[in-house]
């Protein structure tokens, strides 16, 4: 019932004319539509996605073209047995959900870089944040907020000899839900180092593939702002970016660069200092197009760790995430969808070198004077499932039109009517 109200409203918003019979027939009707590889990619198309970072980034105008993606996270204090070296109960579970509050506004905030200097890059939505998971499974579990009591290992010490920085024996011991959801460990200073006159309490942080460690922002003094920037810096290294002041990191927008922690400082840091994210700044609120394209690319790569972290929103239709396009767009990158595109009239979908995952149940609809082009390319459901296929309408002598060009195939479609 849905759907047919969705279809009037269509009709009148887009102008279809009320002289005609619209005539709506599903494209590939009379082919031998293929419905075997549900779920995922032949190993034949992997060769035509493309790996065009700049084509994953959001496109500012159209936001809606790039889904917005939610990742799962849950956060550890890991505490000494006496519980004095972190935080605990109702003040830890606070604090653990202004941890996330705190990553969420960053990356709600993406600035303009500052370099390349005199740039004109823009300021892209990042579009995706951080989501708390507790343990589905498990009606105890309301927070996703965990605490540990470990003398062994409470401590996180990041130089010396005794030095535990990459130790996962943490992540190993305490970790939930680690194939699908990002753990944040928060760890405590050593008591000895406290107790030492020179010892210099900085925050410090490692990402470790399936979790990340920062130390306790209890002892640093602050709140966790700080915390959060520099959990926000590891996150970028687990989503697949680099350090971008030195080497290359496989973006053109992030030259290198001094790597100086403020601008106040002397030159060529008055002119040559850095606000983004993975660099070492006082800043760090900035994300390049490339940087966020190429973590949009790893989160479209269906064998992507990354992906994992996902909630898998795309699995499920959704009225709401509609795309009606008016003009001509080309895509040319993957992306998981949520609900129907529809192509109006006048309008050119051309999808080029993708993997177009459609909701179960959704559609792509080509209205009369509307062009939908397939070069190279894969339409299909990424969740397992069937979605509904193309369908190309006809009012008078105007009529939708399908484009097929290359290597094209479209799977999982539900063929009974």
């Amino acid at each position: 019932m849905r759907r047919f109200f969705l279809f009037a409203f269509l009709n009148a918003l887009l102008g279809v004319s009320g002289c005609h019979r619209t005539i709506w027939e599903r494209y590939g009707e009379g082919l031998s539509l293929e419905i075997e590889n549900r779920g995922g990619v032949p190993e034949a198309y992997t060769s035509y996605l493309s790996r065009d970072y700049a084509a994953y980034a959001p496109d500012p105008e159209h936001p809606g073209y790039t889904p917005f993606k939610r990742l799962r996270v849950n956060v550890h204090f890991v505490n000494s047995r006496d519980s004095s070296m972190n935080f605990n109960g109702q003040e830890g579970i606070e604090e653990g959900r202004r941890l996330i509050q705190n990553m969420n506004t960053l990356l709600h905030d993406n600035r303009k870089p500052y370099l390349p200097k005199g740039n004109t890059l823009p300021a892209l939505p990042l579009r995706f944040d951080l989501q708390l998971t507790p343990r589905p499974d498990d009606p105890t579990d309301s927070t996703g907020i965990y605490f540990h009591y470990d003398d062994e290992l409470y401590a996180y010490i990041a130089y010396g000899k005794d030095r535990n920085r990459s130790d996962r024996r943490v992540i190993d011991r305490y970790g939930v839900q680690l194939d699908t959801v990002l753990n944040i460990f928060v760890l405590g200073f050593h008591k000895d180092s406290l107790l030492s006159p020179t010892y210099k309490k900085t925050a410090v942080g490692i990402a470790l593939g399936r979790a990340l460690k920062i130390n306790s922002w209890k002892h640093l003094g602050g709140g966790c702002w700080g915390s959060a920037k520099l959990s926000v810096h590891e996150l970028g290294h687990i989503l697949g970016l680099s350090h971008s002041w030195r080497g290359n990191d496989g973006c053109d927008d992030t030259p290198n660069h001094p790597n100086c922690w403020s601008c106040s400082e002397p030159p060529p840091c008055d002119s040559l200092c850095s606000n983004n994210v993975m660099d070492y700044n006082t800043y760090q609120n900035s994300w390049t197009p490339c940087q966020i394209g190429k973590v949009h690319y790893y989160f479209s790569s269906l064998n992507a760790r990354q992906r994992r972290f996902l909630e898998p929103n795309w699995c499920h239709w959704d009225e709401q995430k509609t795309l009606i396009l008016r003009d001509s767009v080309h895509w040319q990158s993957s992306r998981d969808l949520g609900g129907d595109v529809v192509v109006a009239s006048g309008a050119v979908l051309y999808i080029s070198r993708s993997r177009i995952s459609m909701p179960p149940g959704g559609r792509i609809e080509v209205f009369p004077g509307g062009t939908l082009i397939l070069e190279d390319c894969l339409l299909h459901n990424s969740c397992g499932k069937q979605w509904d296929g193309i369908f190309v309408a006809k009012s008078g002598k105007k009529t939708g039109k399908v484009i097929r060009r290359g290597d094209v195939r479209i799977v999982d479609v539900e063929l009974k009517r």
